[in-house]
């Protein structure tokens, strides 16, 4: 999918349309123009051919009532979106939060643009385009309230959904002005004034998730959720090891399993974030079927993926690190030179497969009739699923639609929609309405895992403590010049730049299982690798590793060299700023009183910081080792510098949390090994999530909310 041309990075006039509602009220719709790059956008969204007229990118509908309600247009998948990008509407339409409403919408790539969720650019995307939308709607009210009274516009005021006149004392609510507004020309929201910062009603406060209260009481709003008329369940066999396919099965046995309504053989490709070979189930219950398939017997050509394995990736590795690198990513200066007189340290680092291990395991509910297909899925990327499906089916994308749920976890899992496509392959076969639904085992041994990598690391620190060289030969998976997956590594790592002598090496090795993008690809391997080696060299070079980071970051930055031909300079935001660094770092630094305290024996510090996806983020993490070795974290600090105006606090804090227990789990008990091709581990009990008692809240939470001690929210949290 197509991710550059967003409204930020394109030049065409955007504008609102207007209609009325029966029984009073208005519908807005905030529209985009046709450009010059229109086709590709077409081509990026929906169906092949000329782009659509015009592409409305929100909704807001003001009842009668006075109740205004925003339709949400990107998957919610735990990341707050469904409430997040209303919140900029209704502070721009300048309405009270308490009369919002939020629905979220079904796929429509001719109604709305970036559809879709991952990448974390959810919220620069679309900070402009909803704010403007939200404005050009408030300014079209203020239009129409100003020729009701036949006054000045600049005489017009609104609050909390209504117009006011301060001369005469007059107002209409927004309601009472729908018909009027929906004559009203379309004023260009490229043009329209937005709101000062310091106006902000709605944007910058602490907004409850629309779907709290549904959640808690138990509301069915998840794929998993999902029930239509007719419907039966399925489940579906695939090849232990990635890649195989089914050859035979005991169909005729299963058929007389209790419950069972049809079993059949899926014929699938070769593609693996597509329609696999296996066997499929259908049942009057996902029970039913799942006792069914205990019972399965199948025979499989494996092919050869069944040759590779951890220990043989490992192995490999290590050939590859005493051999010439296959490919020199950076080489400023000259390391061995600069080795030569310093303190010489070696390390090499490893980290393993990791899966994603949502709490909702993968489903989709499809229906195929008529030579329609209708699918009710949690999907990330709702349009390249519809794609997918309709390039494996044979059918075309129009008649295929597409309802988003929400999604129970995603993490960048379902990027990748191979269970769309077989649910609706089940069903096109079936002939009846069917839910296809994964167990956990499912879930942990067919993921895109976050890939493994080795690092074969060289530093050099000189007699004043100053790191003057450093060499990575990188190990990783794929094939030629090419990485797998989320597998690969960037010339520009940390401290590349900032050290006069610096190595980017790598080797790549063929690889057959699946990987994909897992919270922050390939950063969340790479700060560990990066920033633990910095941590070693810092005390090699008896130096306080926190001031060892601020020392590097004060260094001037080496130029970059020329880009190749057809690269492109990165967009503003995604280059790396050291000064915004050092804020963060320093920030934590005060914030956990970095080397201020004593701390008990058996107790200690360590500190990290990573650029990633724009963001700027610092910890320290005070952990304790007892007698017997075993480790307890005690504590986190955490600093972010995200360069903008925080919409939801209280969001904001959640993501923050969530992102550090998240890797607390992935460095203290998860691990995917291979073993003949296949997944090793199977569910909870051998990869293991965090538990509570390991993530025990902070006390006194509204005390610290009421002090604001430890955020600011301006720039920094």
């Amino acid at each position: 999918m197509t991710t550059s041309l967003t409204n930020e990075r394109v030049n065409r006039r955007q504008f609102l349309r207007a209609s009325a509602l029966v029984g009073g009220g208005v519908l807005l719709a905030g529209y985009l123009e046709p450009f010059a790059g229109a086709s590709a956008l077409a081509e990026s969204t929906g169906p092949a051919g000329a782009a659509p007229d015009f592409l409305p990118n929100a909704y807001i509908r003001i009842a009668p009532s006075g109740i205004v309600t925003i339709t949400a247009k990107n998957p919610e998948i735990g990341q707050g979106m469904k409430t997040t990008l209303p919140m900029l509407i209704a502070d721009e339409l300048d309405v009270d939060w308490k009369d919002v409403r939020v629905e979220q919408a079904s796929l429509d790539t001719n109604a709305f643009q970036n559809q879709w969720a991952g990448g974390s650019t959810a919220t620069p995307t679309n900070w402009l385009p909803m704010r403007r939308v939200g404005a050009g709607a408030r300014a079209m009210l203020v239009t129409a309230a100003a020729q009701t009274w036949n006054v000045p516009e600049s005489e017009c005021e609104t609050r909390s959904g209504t117009v006011y006149h301060r001369a005469s004392g007059r107002n209409l609510r927004y309601a009472e002005l729908g018909e009027k507004a929906a004559t009203i020309p379309a004023p260009d929201l490229e043009k329209v004034p937005l709101k000062d910062p310091s106006q902000f009603k709605i944007i910058g406060t602490r907004v409850p998730g629309v779907d709290n209260h549904a959640i808690v009481t138990g509301k069915p709003m998840f794929g998993i959720d999902v029930v239509v008329p007719g419907m039966q369940y399925a489940v579906f066999e695939k090849c232990p090891v990635f890649g195989g396919k089914a050859v035979s099965a005991n169909l005729d046995e299963i058929k007389k399993e209790h419950g069972v309504r049809q079993a059949f053989l899926v014929e699938g490709g070769t593609q693996l974030a597509g329609l696999l070979s296996g066997v499929a189930i259908i049942a009057d219950s996902w029970w039913y079927a799942k006792n069914a398939r205990q019972k399965l017997k199948v025979t499989w050509n494996e092919g050869a993926t069944a040759e590779q394995s951890s220990v043989g990736f490992a192995s490999r590795a290590a050939e590859l690190s005493k051999q010439p690198p296959h490919r020199t990513l950076r080489k400023d200066g000259d390391v061995d030179a600069a080795l030569v007189g310093a303190k010489v340290l070696r390390a090499d680092y490893f980290y393993p497969f990791i899966s994603h291990a949502p709490l909702e395991p993968q489903n989709t509910t499809a229906s195929f009739k008529d030579g329609k297909l209708e699918i009710w899925s949690p999907s990330q990327t709702p349009a390249a699923g519809r794609t997918l499906v309709a390039r494996t089916l044979g059918m075309k994308e129009e008649d295929i639609s597409i309802h988003l749920t929400r999604t129970g976890g995603g993490f960048g899992r379902r990027l990748n929609n191979d269970y769309m496509v077989e649910a609706a392959a089940i069903a096109k076969q079936a002939g009846v309405p069917v839910k296809l639904l994964w167990t956990r085992e499912d879930d942990v041994r067919h993921d895109f895992y976050r890939p493994a990598g080795f690092h074969y690391f060289t530093g050099g620190v000189d007699a004043s403590g100053k790191l003057v060289a450093l060499r990575d030969h990188f190990v990783s998976f794929g094939e030629g010049d090419r990485f797998a997956p989320t597998a690969g590594i960037t010339a520009n790592e940390f401290p590349a730049r900032y050290i006069p002598n610096c190595e980017i090496l790598a080797s790549v090795m063929p690889l057959g299982v699946p990987t994909g993008a897992l919270r922050a690809p390939q950063s969340n391997g790479l700060s560990f690798a990066f920033q633990s080696f910095l941590d070693e060299l810092a005390h090699a070079a008896g130096q306080d590793p926190l001031q060892f980071r601020l020392d590097l970051l004060a260094n001037t930055p080496m130029a970059d060299p020329p880009l190749a031909a057809g690269q492109q300079a990165p967009p503003p935001g995604f280059a790396f700023d050291a000064s915004r660094m050092r804020g963060v770092l320093e920030l934590v630094a005060e914030k956990s009183g970095w080397g201020k305290q004593k701390l008990p024996r058996g107790t200690g510090r360590g500190v990290a910081f990573y650029f990633s996806h724009r963001g700027y983020f610092a910890e320290v993490v005070q952990a304790t080792v007892s007698k017997a070795g075993a480790l307890k974290v005690d504590k986190i600090w955490v600093a972010g510098d995200v360069g903008s105006q925080i919409i939801n606090p209280g969001n904001a804090e959640n993501q923050v949390q969530g992102a550090a227990l998240d890797g607390l789990a992935e460095a203290l008990g998860q691990e995917i090994t291979i073993d003949r091709g296949r997944t090793v581990q199977s569910n909870f009990h051998d990869f293991k999530l965090l538990r509570h008692v390991q993530a025990t809240p902070r006390g006194a939470r509204d005390a610290a909310h009421a002090a604001d001690e430890q955020h600011d929210y301006s720039r920094l949290l």
